[in-house]
């Protein structure tokens, strides 16, 4: 069986975009080694996963699917916290935080409070409060990301989010989601907590100092993603696969962390645009050795789509492309290369279009180019996400 190498290139798929002479960033960008990869594999298009809640695809919910966990998806939270090496106790809530900017009337001023860098002060003067016998820990991610957990006895995840995912409007009270005594007065000690913390927050010398230069303070936590923690089946007892994940962003590392992939740390990676590409690839080239499938996720191709900047996301991918320039020599090995989901440059969001999917290792289709119209052509065809780990797991094990 030959070893695998997943690499998720987060939010690449997009649609055409009329300044890049209607073709999307994937299309007008300079990518040789994804093209050679593409030219000596054989490719196709995956259908993104959605719950039947869901308008668009979510990242937690795009790689549970991808790996095939559906039936123990724990909501975003919990692998928010994971990823950032909170421990998890069974019966814990944990939340995905943003750091946010807030009026008077708690309006909604910007949700990453100018994209901040630097939050460990702010977390620091919020760690350890208790209310009601409930316990909350938080911890920076990075930039203005944060995860939070709840700890105490009768809690819910059954309760409704924060954030209203939108500027100018008013962050929004929790409230339960269903009559029970548990999400009842799990939402109610929630909002005094996010109370407490605006009114700690706003007195923050870093805050003030912030306001003094001219930035937006961090004066306010968005909380969304609630999840109840509880044992999920190991990725190798479930597939027989010793796997390791090579990631930036804590939402990635703690999939793979609650999946029971070890964590390969590299210097300098991040879930940013200046993460360290070659270090993370030459991590995950390098894990083969020891490992029969490795993760390895690249974050801000998604960053760029949700700022709406076209030209950014080319270049990334670009900066990309040549950061891979050693793999497709790689032996015995099945290259994969796809997306989490696209992410439209136009909407600034998450979006249904379909993404490229690239299998190299096994034959060839004669698909030359690496991109989202291109694979459309590949021998693969269209592929239901949910039925994608089914189809590596096959190609990798035919001789």
């Amino acid at each position: 069986m030959k070893k695998i190498l997943l690499i998720i290139i987060d939010g690449l798929g997009d649609k055409p975009i009329k300044q890049l002479g209607n073709r999307t960033p994937l299309e007008a960008a300079q990518t040789t080694n994804l093209d050679k990869l593409a030219e000596k594999g054989v490719c196709g298009s995956v259908l993104p996963f959605l719950f039947p809640q869901d308008k668009y695809p979510t990242s937690a919910g795009a790689h549970i699917a991808l790996f095939g966990y559906m039936n123990y998806f724990l909501m975003r939270g919990p692998y928010e916290v994971a990823g950032i090496g909170m421990k998890m106790k069974e019966g814990d809530v944990a939340f995905r935080v943003n750091f946010a900017t807030v009026d008077p009337n708690l309006k909604i001023i910007d949700r990453r409070a100018g994209r901040i860098k630097q939050i460990k002060p702010l977390v620091k003067s919020l760690s350890g409060i208790k209310i009601n016998g409930v316990k909350f820990l938080i911890k920076e991610s990075y930039g203005h990301r944060a995860g939070l957990i709840m700890r105490g006895k009768g809690l819910s995840a059954n309760i409704s989010r924060g954030d209203p995912k939108k500027v100018e409007a008013k962050a929004k009270k929790i409230i339960p989601l269903d009559k029970s005594r548990e999400a009842e007065f799990t939402a109610e000690v929630l909002n005094k907590f996010l109370e407490k913390a605006h009114q700690v927050l706003k007195e923050h010398p870093l805050n003030k100092k912030r306001k003094k230069q001219g930035s937006l303070p961090a004066n306010y936590l968005l909380v969304r993603g609630a999840g109840k923690f509880k044992e999920t089946p190991g990725f190798k007892q479930r597939y027989g696969l010793k796997a390791c994940c090579v990631a930036g962003g804590g939402l990635y590392k703690g999939v793979a962390k609650i999946l029971g992939m070890d964590l390969i740390k590299v210097k300098r990676a991040t879930g940013f645009a200046n993460t360290n590409l070659e270090g993370k690839i030459t991590a995950g080239r390098n894990a083969l050795k020891k490992y029969n499938f490795v993760f390895l996720h690249i974050k801000a191709t998604d960053t760029f789509g949700h700022d709406g900047d076209f030209r950014g996301k080319k270049k990334f991918i670009e900066k990309i492309d040549k950061n891979l320039k050693p793999l497709p020599n790689l032996k015995n090995v099945l290259i994969v290369v796809t997306a989490d989901h696209s992410t439209c440059c136009s909407l600034k969001r998450h979006c249904k279009e379909l993404i490229p999917l690239l299998i190299c290792g096994d034959g060839t289709d004669g698909v030359k180019e690496f991109s989202e119209k291109a694979c459309q052509k590949g021998k693969l065809g269209k592929i239901k996400q949910l039925n994608l780990m089914p189809e590596i797991l096959k190609l990798a094990r035919e001789d």
